[in-house]
């Protein structure tokens, strides 16, 4: 067909006429790839812990809690006691957890000596000062996130690690508690995808899941929680760090807004940014506008390109694909396209991060890191634009 033939048909038939002349055949060789599918192969943890500690719990606001507790469990940590006021909160982890030692204050857990450990996630604001007395009074500290919402106190961490040598741990759980982005790790540490240039990571999120409760006041304050960036970030500059091995990194640009909620002045429900660092660049998105159709609540993707192929995370649902749950990991190199089932991949972060306490060292996270991406987020708080169409 000429050129000008060519054009004509087109405008004539338009594109559906066009495919609609094409054989099933030629139109499967055109629009599909078939990929592999496989079962993740990762190294089993050892069936018993290898270390105990001796660990209590500050703080229930936010329910990650739950997580980090388990996680801290299966690492052979043994829950002594913990702290709340709010009689639902209490109920709940008690439903989990067993008829645990209910302390009669903060102070009765940070004191106790035989403790090695507090785990916490009350409100954000108070989190990075309950860390601090932690740490002060010869213990370290696992935080949910965000763990820190000011560069103020992002400074006065740092100072209080230099001066005790104790742990101020985040959970960073859209990586460290999500098999198939525990088996991306392992992977780009084969050399699976070649050299890592790029992260993007896509975290949307749903405000009220079906059956909650709502969101407490503070949620709605960014004074509170630190603006969105600083809170839902925390969890994609982590990932952006570590997949692509950065050391170092600045934020390049960043925006925030309010497009839904005009009866929160001080909620952001929109914020992207774009990060450079000294082993590639990331670009995150991240919003509370999850529709309740999806059925879980956010559809969390990660890409993640390297000089010899990339890599895509369905962490939480696969749309459409008629695959069941989360973990979905795409991956694609020089010979193939394949899909590997991560759902039983096992979470090394519990009994890492309870060796690294006994131990001394840091192989569940690496602290710098840890705090390098608080900085990321806080300075892109701080300097986010607004988006002129809000």
């Amino acid at each position: 067909m000429s050129t000008t033939d060519r054009r004509t048909f087109l405008q004539t038939a338009g594109l559906a006429g066009m495919f609609s002349a094409m054989s099933p055949a030629a139109l499967a060789q055109s629009t599909s790839a078939t990929a592999t599918h496989e079962v993740a192969k990762s190294t089993p943890l050892p069936d018993k812990p290898q270390h105990s500690i001796r660990f209590g719990v500050i703080g229930l606001d936010h329910y990650h809690i739950m997580s980090m507790t388990a996680a801290v469990q299966r690492g052979g940590g043994q829950l002594v006691a913990f702290y709340a006021t709010d009689p639902k909160q209490i109920a709940d982890f008690r439903a989990r957890f067993g008829d645990v030692k209910l302390a009669r204050s903060e102070d009765e857990i940070i004191g106790n000596k035989s403790l090695q450990l507090v785990a916490g996630a009350p409100i954000p604001d108070q989190r990075t000062p309950l860390g601090i007395r932690v740490m002060r009074a010869g213990k370290d500290f696992l935080s949910d996130k965000p763990a820190i919402v000011t560069l103020e106190q992002l400074a006065e961490v740092r100072r209080t690690i230099r001066e005790t040598g104790r742990k101020f741990a985040i959970m960073y759980s859209e990586r460290l508690e999500v098999p198939a982005a525990v088996h991306a790790g392992e992977l780009i540490q084969q050399g699976a995808i070649g050299r890592v240039v790029q992260t993007v990571n896509l975290a949307p999120h749903q405000i009220n899941q079906p059956n909650s409760a709502g969101r407490p006041a503070w949620f709605y304050d960014k004074a509170r929680y630190g603006g969105i960036l600083t809170d839902i970030g925390s969890h994609q500059a982590d990932q952006f760090l570590f997949y692509t091995g950065s050391t170092k990194a600045q934020v390049v640009a960043a925006q925030t807004g309010n497009f839904a909620h005009p009866q929160y002045p001080k909620f952001e429900d929109f914020g992207d940014m774009m990060l450079t660092g000294n082993g590639g660049t990331g670009y995150v998105r991240v919003d509370w506008f999850t529709p309740d159709g999806l059925g879980v609540w956010g559809d969390g993707r990660l890409f993640i390109l390297g000089t010899q192929g990339y890599i895509e995370l369905r962490k939480y649902v696969n749309v459409a694909s008629g695959l069941p749950g989360g973990n979905h990991l795409y991956i694609v190199d020089g010979k193939q396209a394949r899909y590997i089932d991560c759902r039983n991949v096992p979470l090394p972060f519990g009994p890492q991060f309870v060796a690294d306490i006994v131990n001394r060292t840091q192989t569940a996270q690496d602290q710098e890191q840890a705090l390098l991406a608080a900085e990321l987020v806080l300075t892109a708080q701080k300097n986010a634009t607004r988006p002129l169409i809000v």
